[in-house]
């Protein structure tokens, strides 16, 4: 029997310039060209990864255990700020009980305004891209300084609120100026910043499908009820986008409790929120140490509660692939 051509079996010769290796070697070399043309244009952003933000928070973190006032060279004392900061700086634990109170109050009513509106704006309003556009400005603008000026004179003893409630009997003075009532103005400036979390909210009532809402009518059940069993277990993954971004915003809230307060946190530490209390440690007392001190214990503090949220999400979040 003749050979063929690819030997005494019959089997054709393996071409080797097809070959799994030089194909393999082929496909390695094209990656890594690919992938160093992604490198060259994720340098600059790496640079200034590494520059701005990794370098800076490095450094903050060494300053947390040193001892520095920007004028001499910063002196190692391990833990002393944070023994400090814990057992003998009593307007410390002033700032944190003040920014908790504010937390508590001002994320829980901007949530419930904000759904509230968005649901009235859910019902076919004339004109509804207008609205939409005239209660979204207010997240624009309500972090300004501008604003928290106004509020300070809108709160004031000669304020436009004094004057309303004077015509129905009721005499106050300074609202900004009272130990009792300053921080919940500056919660009511929070919450009149409600346009952002409303526009998440009626993007997501736009899509439940109306079909739930006309079997719970004809189940019979009541306004209430629709709102409990519908619309909060459909709309529960925007509720806590909204209360994600809402803990942490109010956290580090700095603006008008400086401006109300003229950088004081008062009357009385009334509104020293944490962040104001940072600023005036680093920049007005120039103790930078335990500035950056205090820093760290707000990343971790956010840190905390925000895998609290996390965790608790899996008993009330609920996503529609979900069997």
């Amino acid at each position: 029997m003749a050979d063929t051509e690819g030997g005494a079996e019959g089997r054709p010769r393996a071409d080797t310039k097809g070959s799994p290796k030089s194909s393999a070697k082929g496909s390695t070399k094209g990656s890594a060209e690919h992938n160093a043309a992604a490198y060259a244009f994720l340098t600059p952003w790496l640079i200034g990864m590494l520059v701005f933000t990794i370098g800076p928070m490095l450094f903050s973190l060494y300053l947390a255990f040193t001892r520095y006032d920007l004028a001499d060279p910063p002196e190692w004392i391990g833990l002393e700020n944070f023994r400090r900061m814990f057992t003998t700086d009593p307007r410390f634990l002033t700032s944190v009980d003040v920014t908790l109170t504010y937390v508590l109050w001002s994320v829980p009513l901007l949530l419930v305004v904000s759904l509230a509106l968005a649901m009235v704006l859910n019902r076919g309003l004339r004109f509804l891209s207008g609205y939409r556009a005239l209660f979204y400005m207010p997240s624009l603008i309500g972090g300004s300084v501008a604003v928290a000026a106004l509020w300070r004179q809108i709160f004031g003893e000669e304020g436009i609120v004094n004057k309303a409630l004077a015509f129905v009997g009721i005499d106050h003075g300074s609202w900004v100026g009272d130990p009792a009532s300053a921080l919940y103005t500056i919660v009511v400036l929070q919450v009149w910043t409600f346009g952002s979390a409303m526009v998440i909210f009626l993007a997501g009532l736009r899509q439940i499908p109306r079909e739930l809402y006309d079997a719970a009518a004809v189940d019979g059940a009541s306004a209430w009820r629709r709102l409990r069993s519908v619309t909060l277990p459909m709309l529960s993954p925007l509720v806590f986008f909204n209360l994600l971004l809402g803990v942490v915003n109010a956290f580090q809230a700095f603006t008008g409790a400086y401006v109300v307060s003229n950088g004081t946190g008062g009357p009385a530490d009334s509104t020293l929120f944490y962040t104001l209390y940072l600023y005036e440690q680093g920049f007005a007392q120039l103790n930078m140490g335990y500035a950056a001190a205090m820093a760290w214990v707000l990343v971790l503090g956010l840190a905390v509660f925000t895998g609290l949220l996390f965790l608790s999400s899996r008993y009330w979040v609920h996503y529609g692939d979900e069997r």
